[in-house]
C-alpha cells in the first residue's frame, strides 16, 4: 500500500492504482503499459517482490497445516490405542457395572427418589451441583457471545418486519405453522416427563429454543424478537439460574444441606421420596428456561454479527 502511494504522487497522470488493487497482478500489468521505461521496471521488480512475499506466505500456511494435522494423528493415535483397555460392549462384568457407586445407583435410585429414570435421578439429584454449575456455564456463555458480538446502533423493541427479513418462502411458514405448536408441545413434556421417561431440562430447552430459530427462518427474525425479545430471552435465563440455586437455598432454609431435597418433604407432598421426585422436576424448569433463552439468544447475536436487525 505504501508503495502505491509513492507511485502514485510522482506519477498521478500515469499510474492510475488503488489500494485495493495493489496485489492484483493483471491490473499492475496493464497499468504498467502506460507509463515509461524506468517506472515499469520498477514496478516490475515490485510484482517479484510480492509473488515472493505470497509463496513465503503459502508456505507458511501449508508448515502450519502440516503441524495441525500431524498433532491430530497423533493425539487421535493415542485415544485410539486406549481403547484396547476399555471393556467390552455390554460386559456385565466390567468396572462401572461393579463399583459400589454405580450399583447403589441402579439399585437403588428408584426406591430412594420414586424416579423410575436413573439418568435423571444422577444429573438433578445426587449430582445436583455438577448441573447447576453446568447450567451456570451455559448462561456464562451466552452473556460472553452478547458480550462479544451485540452492538446496540437499533432498537430491540421494533417488532415489525425490517427489509430483507421476510424469513422463507410461503411453503416454508405455512409449515412451520404447523409444526411449531407440536415442537413446543413436545418440549414441554420432554422437561415435564424428564424425570419418568428419557429427557429433561437440556433436551426440552433445546427443543424449545429450537422451535424459536425455526421461527426465525421461516417468518424472519424480527417476527421471532416479537415472541421473545432479547429482554425476554435475558429474563429467562436469569430466572433460570434462580430456580434452581433458590431451591438450594430453601433446603438450607428448612435445616439440611444445599439442594439436599428430602429437606422440603415438610411443604411438598408425598413424603421424603415425592420431595425429592417434585425438586427435580423444579430444577429441570429452571434448566429448561436457560437453555431456551441462552440457545435463541446466540442464534441471534451470531446470525446477525450483534445487531439483531436481519435473521439469515
Amino acid at each position: 500500500a505504501c508503495k502505491a502511494d509513492v507511485f502514485r504522487f510522482h506519477y498521478p497522470g500515469d499510474l492510475k492504482i488503488t489500494i485495493e488493487g495493489i496485489t492484483n497482478t493483471t491490473y499492475l500489468v496493464e497499468s504498467i503499459r502506460n507509463i515509461e521505461s524506468d517506472t515499469s521496471e520498477a514496478l516490475m521488480d515490485w510484482i517479484i517482490q510480492l509473488h515472493i512475499v505470497r509463496h513465503e506466505t503459502n508456505l507458511e500456511n501449508r508448515i502450519m497445516k502440516f503441524f495441525g494435522l500431524l498433532s491430530v494423528i497423533i493425539v487421535g493415535s493415542l485415544l485410539l490405542s486406549a481403547t484396547k483397555d476399555f471393556p467390552d460392549w455390554g460386559d456385565q462384568d466390567s468396572p462401572a457395572n461393579e463399583g459400589p457407586v454405580s450399583s447403589f445407583y441402579i439399585e437403588k435410585t428408584e426406591e430412594k427418589t420414586k424416579v423410575p429414570n436413573m439418568v435423571t435421578a444422577v444429573l438433578a439429584d445426587y449430582r445436583g451441583y455438577d448441573t447447576m454449575f453446568e447450567t451456570v456455564v451455559i448462561f456464562i456463555a451466552g452473556i460472553g457471545i452478547i458480550a462479544v458480538l451485540r452492538t446496540y446502533g437499533n432498537n430491540d423493541s421494533t417488532p415489525k418486519n425490517q427489509v430483507g427479513d421476510e424469513g422463507a418462502g410461503l411453503l416454508a411458514k405455512i409449515t412451520c405453522s404447523l409444526i411449531l405448536p407440536f415442537i413446543q408441545l413436545f418440549a414441554l413434556y420432554v422437561v415435564a416427563h424428564g424425570h419418568h421417561s428419557p429427557g429433561g431440562g437440556f433436551q426440552g430447552g433445546v427443543m424449545l429454543g429450537a422451535s424459536y430459530i425455526l421461527l426465525a427462518l421461516a417468518y424472519g427474525l424480527a417476527r421471532a424478537k416479537s415472541c421473545f425479545s432479547e429482554k425476554r430471552t435475558l429474563v429467562f435465563a436469569a430466572v433460570g439460574i434462580i430456580i434452581y440455586v433458590g431451591w438450594g437455598v430453601l433446603c438450607l432454609i428448612m435445616g439440611r444441606e444445599f439442594l439436599n431435597y428430602s429437606a422440603l418433604d415438610s411443604i411438598l407432598p408425598g413424603g421424603v421420596e415425592m420431595a425429592r421426585s417434585h425438586s427435580m422436576l423444579a430444577v429441570e424448569i429452571g434448566v429448561a428456561l436457560t437453555v431456551t433463552a441462552v440457545m435463541f439468544s446466540m442464534f441471534s447475536n451470531l446470525s446477525t454479527k450483534g445487531r439483531l436487525d436481519k435473521g439469515l
